[in-house]
């Protein structure tokens, strides 16, 4: 059978825009990878008896694997993926952090519904530099979600103010049911000098706790108040961060109210081109009205090592000490921890 040049050109043309379609959707398309490893001893006693925690391993807290893909100028999604061991039932799992479909009307208005990033964590942990080292403040100590499914409205202009505003559902991105009503998170930054940055924050809601079977006035809503200011250029970062928190722990009101506050300050300086030496100090008043004399303090102090784009590694040691009038938990840790990125 004889084929036509006609045919054969237009076999040709599809084939080739094929392929340019299909490098059309590369090149809009990112796709990312983080893990967090640790190689560690830990020292940790209870009233002077070691718990189950003490001991020597390896750990991989976080490895995160995401896809990002542009439509348009207005018009894109993105997911990602996170994993978590939880030793009840000796496996991994994997869990959606992130999966969104984002509407950008202008670099003043992004709209983002799904899960994706709340406004206060993941924004300090920016500022911080050292999330694969340790959780910032709010993380920490378990007062906050880094990512939770709603709505997620940000924006900002001229490099000079920012803000992010979050209606969720509240309890996080690993349990997406939802409440009767929406929790609420927002932040507003502000940066007058290239480096400097001051944000102030806050959270209410019932974390996702306050569920249609429940009889009307079993909640109570959590709330916190969060300040962070930072200065930052390539040669070191400074910072500090307040909290103030009420009932988030106690939203049931089966339990009495109870609040609590902390502070964190940081900082890190590059001493060499690949080296830098690092610090942080945490102290929190655990349980301002039940149980006044809880605290709970924990520094750090480390040397990190650029090997190369997209590995970091650090020398740390960290310490924790959590005591009240009757119980202490002491915690002393030393190893490397390394971030690797794609």
């Amino acid at each position: 059978m004889r084929h036509s040049p006609i045919a054969a050109a237009l076999a040709a043309a599809l084939i080739t825009s094929s392929a340019f379609a299909h490098a059309d959707v590369l090149a809009d398309t990112t796709i990312s990878g983080k893990t967090f490893i640790d190689f560690t001893s830990i020292d940790q006693t209870r009233n002077g008896t070691d718990t189950a925690n003490a001991g020597t391993g390896m750990d991989v807290k976080r490895f995160y694997l995401g896809v990002e893909h542009k439509f348009d100028d207005v018009w894109s999604a993105g997911l990602t993926t996170d994993f978590n061991y939880t030793s009840s039932s000796g496996e991994t799992q994997v869990f959606v952090k992130k999966a969104w479909v984002q509407a950008k009307l202008s670099d003043a208005f992004k709209l983002r519904a799904g899960a994706d990033d709340m406004p206060w964590i993941p924004y300090v942990e920016g500022l911080y530099n050292l999330r694969y080292v340790e959780n910032t403040l709010i993380d920490r100590l378990k007062y906050g979600t880094s990512s939770d499914w709603g709505l997620h409205a940000f924006g900002g202009g001229n490099d000079l103010w920012a803000y992010n505003i979050a209606a969720v559902n509240g309890a996080g991105y690993k349990n997406p049911s939802r409440g009767n009503n929406v929790d609420v998170e927002g932040r507003f930054a502000i940066t007058p000098l290239k480096g400097l940055s001051f944000a102030v924050g806050g959270y209410s809601g019932e974390l996702g706790k306050d569920t249609a079977n429940l009889p009307a006035g079993s909640t109570r809503t959590a709330k916190r108040l969060d300040f962070v200011a930072a200065y930052v250029n390539p040669q070191f970062r400074v910072g500090a961060e307040y909290f103030r928190q009420n009932n988030w722990n106690n939203v049931l009101t089966s339990g009495p109210k109870d609040s609590a506050d902390g502070y964190s300050v940081w900082g890190q300086y590059k001493f060499a081109p690949e080296f830098s030496a690092f610090v942080r100090y945490d102290h929190a008043n655990q349980s301002r009205d039940i149980n006044p004399k809880l605290k709970d303090t924990y520094y750090n102090a480390g040397i990190e090592w650029i090997a190369r784009k997209g590995v970091r590694l650090a020398a740390v040691y960290k310490h924790e000490n959590l005591a009240d009038a009757v119980n202490t938990t002491k915690s002393n840790e030393i190893g490397v921890w390394a971030e690797v990125a794609f």
